[in-house]
């Protein structure tokens, strides 16, 4: 069941990815918001413009997932279709991909997206990934891009990918991490996630501690977390409110130097 208190949250969270569905505007298209690079150029043929516009990832799951030929591969936070349709190209015809989004207006998006290009071995299916509405034990490969941190309920969406995995299945995943900690800076860590828009970039990101945690105690092993790129302040420019930017440079810069994009793995045995 849902969790009243995270109600907020995924209200904000939500609304403000309706506003991208409906107006496509991306400060991402083949580099994300913090300004590192996701896709090469030729992995974008064949795949809709409006699809890598809706995009707001941090990396390219299914580069990282070694998806094989007839697998069923679910996508958490689908957006526009980008990173489906991609893997569907892996798949092939035997295969099969979801997409599944809180948003209606991007599962409407994605679902036109997959019309325009016929593609026939795709879902788009409107839910919560803290409650995925997918049979249990259905999927082979779990991928997602920069969505994990924008759920308050790490442990149910986790344990939810747990149990829609078959036996054998894996997680492979892009997310921002906190790599080391927070509490030693002069602003605490209830401080800069409150002053953070938990929509953007890192206001709901884990430690790279946390994640290994919290996955291992839904089930999962052989978990490691990867990390691909520390974020700069130039980075995160314009994300940083007035309570954090008035602390000295030094103090911002250690600071966000602890976020950054990260790759996810863990098996389900």
């Amino acid at each position: 069941m849902r969790n009243p208190q995270f109600e907020p949250i995924h209200l904000t969270v939500k609304e403000t990815y309706r506003q991208v569905a409906l107006n496509q505007e991306s400060c991402c298209s083949i580099s994300d918001c913090c300004g590192s690079m996701l896709y090469d150029a030729g992995a974008l043929q064949g795949i809709p413009v409006d699809a890598v516009q809706a995009s707001r990832g941090c990396g390219n799951p299914q580069a990282i997932a070694a998806l094989m030929p007839g697998e069923v591969v679910l996508d958490l936070g689908s957006g526009g279709g980008i990173d489906v349709f991609m893997a569907a190209q892996q798949v092939g015809e035997t295969g099969y991909v979801y997409g599944v989004d809180m948003t209606e207006e991007m599962i409407a998006l994605a679902r036109r997206n997959a019309e325009l290009i016929g593609a026939t071995n795709v879902a788009f299916r409107h839910g919560m990934i803290e409650q995925l509405p997918i049979d249990s034990h259905h999927v082979d490969v779990i991928i997602s891009n920069c969505v994990i941190k924008l759920t308050p309920d790490k442990s149910a969406a986790f344990a939810e990918a747990f149990r829609v995995l078959r036996t054998g299945g894996r997680l492979a995943i892009s997310d921002v991490v906190i790599d080391g900690v927070l509490h030693d800076l002069p602003v605490s860590e209830a401080e800069i996630r409150a002053s953070l828009n938990w929509a953007g970039c890192v206001a709901g990101a884990l430690t790279t501690t946390e994640l290994v945690r919290l996955l291992s105690d839904v089930g999962f092993v052989d978990v490691r977390v990867e990390m691909q790129s520390h974020y700069t302040v130039g980075d995160l420019y314009g994300q940083m409110p007035a309570t954090l930017a008035n602390l000295d440079a030094a103090t911002v810069r250690e600071l966000v130097g602890r976020f950054g994009s990260a790759n996810i793995h863990a098996r389900k045995l």
